[in-house]
């Protein structure tokens, strides 16, 4: 038997992020995941803006960068007839406040490779073949039981292992919504010679649809599809040959052949929550705790939120800098979180299906403002202490130091002061917590954070603002950091 501070099952996006998290604040980590070997298949495309500020923090947004693409050109096709391109990251850039002003395309299969690369750094590998059989716990940590035997103590646990999730179904908890009756689409990756990469080509025909995305650093193409059905009108499995058929009906390209699969698959609409995040000392994250439709691409990036909301509070728990009552604020932020993302995909999947009815309409309708997630805040937690956004995403700057993202980076609080009035706070509350924060000042963002002449922000380890208040308040924020959690 084998123990460590948190026990992570599932080693997708969304573990592997809460597992850099941690081990980089020096928790005693491990992840393990059921299967053999780690998996070459696209599936999600890629980081939204929320998401690439992440990365950036724990230290792979240049390597995902330079496995991406931040262009993504759609081509609408009619009748096989080219009607439309849109450019869906050429609308007028955000505000100085947002580091990031795109999206990224790069296949999942990708983003976890880099991930595990940056994990290993930190000592700690993923461990395949390890599929869960059982799992209990007590008032003093967690055991988990392999189907071979093998039994692994923690501290905490968090289960990050899809919608099908054994550690879900271990803690008995409800997995509220619903599931769609059948499989409505056709998935792959596929080779196809002869199409311009410079694009994500979209036919959409009355009878049904091929989408073909160039997956960025590769020879090979994402493809969604409509599927086909037999004779009595049930759904068929996915295959190459009916793949090619489709591709024939809708592109009308004659000479272009799909061929070497790595991935056939089939897609069902699912809408469903877990009824709470927190079972004692065990968490979900991911698709373990909800998944919702695939429209604005929120699945993935959800679950990569997730983890970074949880990592900081159990990274902060394990080093006794924070009471086990932080704990509960990740159910209590996260939960509401994740009903509102239910709610915009259904909505987004209703207007795609309405808008590509439209000639020279693609997936462009699926993406607004709020699919980038920069807008998710936590107004309603407790953790949001009083003052002038609270609760929201802090903003990007300037200040003496440098860009305000770059001092965030890392397990830590980050105190902003502005004014020559502030000094003394930030002297008081970064002599009292070493560890825990780092002072800086900030004048040129006061506008970013509507402080107007002097006063302080505490910003938390995931970029939000934990407090707002007047500059000589340095006592009020030392109090709340002492009871953080207690």
């Amino acid at each position: 038997m084998t123990s460590s501070t948190v026990l992570i099952v599932g080693a997708g996006p969304t573990g592997l992020t809460l597992a850099c998290t941690l081990a980089r604040s020096g928790a005693a980590v491990r992840i393990i995941d059921k299967s053999p070997s780690f998996h070459r298949t696209s599936r999600a495309k890629g980081p939204n803006q929320r998401s690439r500020e992440i990365f950036a923090d724990l230290g792979v947004g240049e390597a995902l960068d330079a496995a991406g693409s931040t262009r993504m050109v759609l081509r609408k096709y009619r009748g096989g007839v080219a009607l439309h391109d849109a450019d869906i990251n050429a609308g007028p850039p955000p505000g100085p406040g947002v580091p990031y002003p795109t999206g990224l395309g790069i296949p999942q299969w990708k983003v976890e490779e880099i991930l595990r690369e940056k994990l290993a750094s930190y000592g700690v590998r993923v461990e395949l073949g390890c599929e869960l059989a059982g799992l209990a716990q007590d008032r003093e940590g967690v055991l988990v039981t392999l189907a071979d035997g093998r039994r692994i103590e923690a501290g905490y646990a968090v289960g990050c292992d899809g919608g099908h999730s054994p550690v879900r179904k271990a803690l008995g908890v409800g997995f509220e919504g619903s599931s769609g009756p059948e499989e409505v689409m056709w998935c792959g990756d596929v080779e196809a010679d002869g199409l311009d990469r410079g694009y994500w080509h979209q036919w959409f025909d009355e009878d049904g649809a091929m989408l073909l995305w160039p997956i960025p650093g590769t020879t090979s193409w994402q493809l969604q599809s409509s599927l086909e059905r037999d004779e009595a009108g049930r759904p068929m499995a996915p295959s190459m040959a009916g793949f090619q058929r489709l591709f024939d009906r809708h592109a009308r390209v004659p000479g272009v052949r799909l061929a070497n699969p790595t991935w056939l698959s089939t897609y069902r609409v699912s809408v469903r929550m877990a009824e709470r995040f927190r079972e004692g000392r065990v968490f979900l994250a991911g698709d373990a705790a909800h998944v919702q439709p695939i429209a604005g691409g929120l699945g993935m990036n959800t679950g990569i939120q997730d983890a970074f909301n949880l990592g900081w509070k159990l990274a902060l728990v394990a080093r006794g800098e924070a009471g086990e009552a932080l704990l509960d604020t990740y159910d209590e932020e996260r939960r509401p979180v994740a009903a509102w993302t239910l709610k915009l995909t259904g909505e987004r999947l209703r207007a795609a299906l309405e808008g590509t009815r439209t000639a020279g309409v693609g997936t462009e309708v699926v993406l607004t403002e709020d699919t980038t997630t920069l807008g998710v805040g936590y107004g309603w937690s407790s953790l949001a202490w009083g003052g002038r956004g609270a609760g929201e995403r802090a903003p990007d700057g300037t200040g003496a130091d440098g860009r305000l993202f770059g001092l965030f980076a890392g397990p830590h609080f980050t105190l902003l002061g502005f004014g020559a009035g502030s000094a003394p706070a930030l002297a008081e509350v970064a002599g009292r917590f070493p560890e825990l924060v780092r002072a800086h000042r900030a004048d040129g963002a006061g506008a970013a954070y509507g402080v107007e002449g002097e006063g302080l922000v505490l910003v938390r380890p995931d970029h939000h603002i934990a407090l707002s208040t007047g500059a000589d308040r340095g006592a009020e924020v030392v109090d709340r950091l002492r009871h953080l959690g207690r």
